[in-house]
C-alpha cells in the first residue's frame, strides 16, 4: 500500500511540475545547454520567449547564430536592454557570443529566443522542440518544457515581472 501511495505521489508531482520532470541538459562539443524552458502563451499572443543556459567549456569562442522550430514561422536570438530608461528589444544580427570558459544565460529581460508567428500557442505542460545552431559546434535539437505564462520575480529578479517579455 505504501508503495502505491509513493508511486501515486511521484506521478502527481511529475504532472504538477512538468518543468522539473522534463529538465534537460545536453552537450554539443564543448557546449553544455542546460535548463531550457518557454512560457505558456496568453490568448492572442503570436510570440513566445525561450530561455536556456549555455556553458562553453572549450578554449575557443563560439556563437549561437540561429534557431528554428516547427512551432514558429521563425525563431530569432534577441537582446533586451535599457536605453535611456526605455526597455529596447532587438535581434542580434551576428548571433550571441559564447566566450570560451564562460556561461551565458538567456533569461527574461536579457538575451532570449523569440519564437515569432507561433503556429500553435504554447500550452503549459507541453514540450517545444527547437534546433539551436552554433557557428563552430554545429546544430542540436533541444526540448523546451512549457511553464506558466506568469513570470515570477525569480525569472528576472525584479518587481516588474510579467508574461510579455
Amino acid at each position: 500500500m505504501n508503495r502505491f501511495i509513493s508511486s501515486f505521489v511521484a506521478a502527481s508531482l511529475s504532472l504538477a511540475a512538468p518543468g522539473l520532470a522534463s529538465a534537460t541538459e545536453v552537450t554539443l562539443g564543448n557546449l553544455k545547454i542546460a535548463a531550457p524552458y518557454v512560457r505558456a502563451m496568453v490568448p492572442g499572443a503570436e510570440v513566445g520567449g525561450g530561455y536556456v543556459t549555455i556553458t562553453n567549456s572549450g578554449r575557443t569562442d563560439d556563437r549561437l547564430i540561429a534557431a528554428s522550430s516547427s512551432r514558429a514561422v521563425k525563431v530569432e536570438v534577441h537582446e533586451m536592454k535599457m536605453d535611456n530608461d526605455v526597455m529596447v528589444m532587438r535581434k542580434l544580427k551576428n548571433g550571441l557570443a559564447l566566450p570560451a570558459g564562460k556561461t551565458v544565460q538567456l533569461k527574461p529581460g536579457s538575451y532570449h529566443l523569440m519564437f515569432m508567428d507561433v503556429i500553435d500557442p504554447f500550452k503549459q505542460g507541453e514540450t517545444i522542440r527547437a534546433k539551436l545552431t552554433f557557428e563552430k559546434a554545429g546544430s542540436i535539437d533541444v526540448d523546451f518544457p512549457v511553464g506558466s505564462a506568469v513570470a515570477s520575480k525569480a525569472d528576472n529578479g525584479g518587481e516588474h515581472a510579467n508574461a510579455a517579455e
